[in-house]
């Protein structure tokens, strides 16, 4: 089979890398950046607490008869947040109902300033611990504690009434009062900027402290914690 003169000339071009008139091929479009695992918002969604998360909480001891709430209080807030791989994760927090306006705004900043949180995992899944919730680095709300952890009187404690919340605890410790030790370790003690830690006058102290909550709300260091008041009571109706 015969080729036409014309054709071959074409070929000949775009082999050395130029249009048929000489010239430079025009460069590919760029490609799309990597959207994968990047969402656009923190997309929140506030729903009831679902009678088996509540079952499971009650199994574990940190829901009952002897906490100031019950499943209907509460609700389960779930969104996205980065995690400290830069990947963007769902998470969900526990609260009481008359706080997750509030706290769906605060983490909804979060997300878009890109703030860390390595995890974000209700507690029944660390069976109830708040010890172990905190050597995971998991950012919590809802407990009523045993009476072996931290914990003022279940119906003054702001943790046991879901309006509390202790952000990436392992970098932002606490000193219990019991021991005078920092928990669950000393490594970030030392408040000096560094991934997921809350600084006074930083972004997440900001973000909450201008909704009314109160950091470290406690007589000791507690650099993870913040809350609506002790003894436990709701925000102000205009910041709810």
């Amino acid at each position: 089979m015969r080729t036409p003169a014309g054709a071959l000339l074409l070929a000949a071009a775009l082999v050395a890398g130029c249009a048929p008139d000489g010239t430079a091929p025009a460069a590919p479009p760029a490609a799309p950046p990597d959207t994968t695992n990047q969402a656009v918002t923190a997309d929140p969604v506030v729903r009831v607490v679902s009678k088996a998360e509540w079952k499971r909480m009650v199994a574990v001891g940190m829901a009952g008869k002897n906490c100031p709430v019950n499943r209907k209080n509460l609700r389960r807030l779930e969104l996205n947040h980065y995690g400290f791989d830069g990947k963007v994760h769902r998470g969900a927090l526990v609260v009481r109902g008359d706080v997750a306006g509030s706290v769906k705004r605060i983490f909804s900043r979060l997300f878009e300033e890109r703030f860390p949180i390595q995890r974000m995992i209700p507690v029944e899944h660390y069976n109830g611990s708040d010890q172990r919730s905190m050597k995971a680095n998991n950012t919590s709300a809802y407990n009523c504690r045993r009476p072996s952890e931290a914990n003022s009187p279940a119906r003054k404690s702001p943790h046991a009434n879901g309006r509390a919340i202790d952000i990436n605890p392992f970098r932002n410790p606490w000193v219990n009062p019991r021991t005078g030790k920092w928990e669950p370790s000393a490594k970030y003690a030392k408040r000096t900027p560094g991934k997921g830690k809350i600084l006074k006058g930083g972004l997440v102290w900001r973000l909450f402290t201008n909704e009314g909550w109160i950091w470290q709300n406690i007589a000791t260091k507690d650099y993870q914690h913040f809350d609506t008041g002790y003894p436990s009571r709701p925000l102000p109706k205009n910041r709810r």
